[in-house]
């Protein structure tokens, strides 16, 4: 198209100059004149077809950026529409989903249902039978007289209803069971991970090292005066044996014990042994161990955060960590149950300061049990009365051996948590002939009770296996026959941590094939 108009351009030009040569008779000023003329128009030709490029290129530009835009919005379009195409899509695959599990639903009550229906007309059939049953009876009853008639169905209304509730007690129980079950093990887990507790039992004795042999003799002094005053000083027995450079002091006491272990280290350093400088050594050891005692007993308030205990209260904490129990230091376990108590408080929402106050302070009484009359329980009790401890702590130092009704929490919890610091594993120990009458004592209990035939204490006493005859029990009477002995159990035994009660009912059906 371009080139066709520059060709009619340059043949109009053409025309003219020939015009121009014919009309002016001058050949050669007319070539020279169309020859400039047609320069100029080739220069015109070249100048426009370059401009008509630059236009069309332009335009070319203008009409893909133009066409990209359209295109671009297109795209966005399409892909707004796949997103809300996929979006009802997923919707639809989401009501599917319920739509499939409201049918297994359906399903799965159709299917209860029959079951339903089939233990109502086994219920129907059972009820015929006892119908026909009763006819018999009612046969039997008209030939009683009043009162044996009455005997009878007093009798029979007794047993339906004790029937009735062990059904009943045994459906509460694992009702309970199952909907706590995974609470408490989550809270109890979670204490016990977050318990990391060191054990070393005690002995009953002290062993101290002497310089030398000679240094025997002037401990028991000239006629045993020496060791007579010693012992009457610190309340320990002072054995001097055949064993080279050593002495024993032996003492149930732990406190004693350690008073008495450091005034003897104090004489045999000094060199000066008789009865008035021994009583001295054990009066100013008497005094150290009591600033001790105090400087334990703040240690142990500070590292569990605890504000706000009297001096007196704080002494005998710290007197705890010279006192046992089945071998495991009382101060410890105190401080196990302190921290216990708290991790459980603080899954329950509960004030854990207050909880571990309570943990620390639950065993308080046996720091001076040794030395007064009556149980752990009702001195600690008064002990925190007296230094005017709030109820929560009360409660827990009189009820954490659940033989107390508390009216809050605080006592529950410190209860579970000494028994878990007890009942771990190398926590405590005890003596052979008090473990074989826990055992017996457990098996007189369950054995004790009608229509138990053998009863056996397993697992170190942490289970009581209870084989009852089937004739004198029957299925539903099994699980209240368990609490039963396992409540009396509880009000009748000492023990750290739980007993289980394991009911074994064994029913054996013979027949001769003839």
């Amino acid at each position: 198209m371009i080139n066709i108009v520059l060709y009619l351009l340059v043949g109009g030009l053409a025309g003219y100059l020939l015009h121009l040569i014919v009309s002016k008779s001058s050949l050669k000023s007319a070539e020279v004149k169309s020859q400039e003329i047609l320069a100029q128009a080739t220069a015109e030709v070249a100048r426009r077809k370059k401009d008509l490029e630059l236009e069309t290129r332009e335009t070319l530009i203008k009409l893909r950026s133009d066409f990209e835009k359209e295109t671009k919005e297109e795209r966005r379009q399409l892909q707004s529409l796949e997103q809300r195409l996929s979006h009802r899509e997923g919707n639809l695959e989401r009501k599917l989903s319920f739509l499939d599990k409201k049918e297994a639903e359906f399903n799965q009550r159709e299917k209860r249902l029959t079951d339903k229906e089939k233990v109502v007309t086994q219920k129907e059939q059972e009820l015929s039978s006892v119908l026909e049953e009763e006819k018999v009876r009612l046969s039997q009853v008209a030939n009683l007289s009043r009162e044996e008639a009455r005997k009878m169905l007093i009798a029979r209304m007794e047993e339906e209803a004790r029937q009735e509730a062990a059904v009943r007690i045994k459906r509460i129980e694992e009702e309970t069971r199952e909907e706590s079950l995974h609470l408490s093990q989550n809270i109890l887990l979670e204490a016990m991970q977050r318990c990391a507790a060191e054990q070393t039992e005690s002995s009953t004795t002290s062993v101290i090292s002497l310089p030398s042999d000679e240094m025997k003799g002037r401990l028991i002094g000239r006629e045993g005066r020496n060791i007579r005053a010693f012992e009457a000083a610190t309340g320990v027995d002072l054995i001097v044996d055949d064993t080279p450079e050593s002495v024993t002091i032996s003492a149930f006491n732990i406190y004693r014990r350690a008073i008495a272990r450091l005034a003897l280290e104090k004489l045999i350093a000094d060199g000066r042994i008789h009865p008035g400088r021994i009583e001295e050594v054990v009066e100013k050891v008497k005094a150290e161990m009591d600033e001790e005692v105090f400087s334990v007993g703040k240690g142990a308030a500070l590292s569990l955060g605890l504000p706000r205990i009297k001096p007196e209260l704080l002494r005998l904490v710290g007197r705890l960590k010279y006192r046992t129990s089945y071998g495991q230091n009382v101060l410890q376990h105190s401080l196990e149950v302190a921290h216990l108590a708290s991790v459980m408080a603080a899954e329950l929402k509960l004030d854990q300061i207050l909880a571990r106050r309570a943990g620390l302070l639950h065993d308080i009484g046996k720091s001076v049990d040794q030395e007064m009359e009556g149980d752990h329980l009702q001195i600690g009790y008064e002990i925190a009365s007296r230094y005017d401890e709030p109820l929560e702590v009360l409660e827990a130092v009189r009820g954490h051996h659940n033989d107390f009704v508390a009216a809050t929490p605080y006592a529950v919890l410190v209860s579970a948590a000494d028994a878990l610091s007890a009942s771990r594993p190398g926590a405590r120990r005890e003596t052979l002939e008090g473990y074989i009458k826990r055992l017996e004592k457990l098996e007189a209990i369950a054995t004790g009770f009608k229509g138990v035939g053998q009863a056996y204490a397993i697992s170190a006493g942490r289970e009581v296996r209870v084989i009852i005859k089937p004739e004198a029990i029957s299925e539903s009477e099994s699980a209240l026959l368990a609490n039963q002995i396992a409540k009396k159990i509880e009000e009748g035994m000492e023990y750290p941590g739980t007993i289980k009660v394991t009911i074994i009912r064994e029913v054996r059906y013979s027949e001769l094939a003839k």
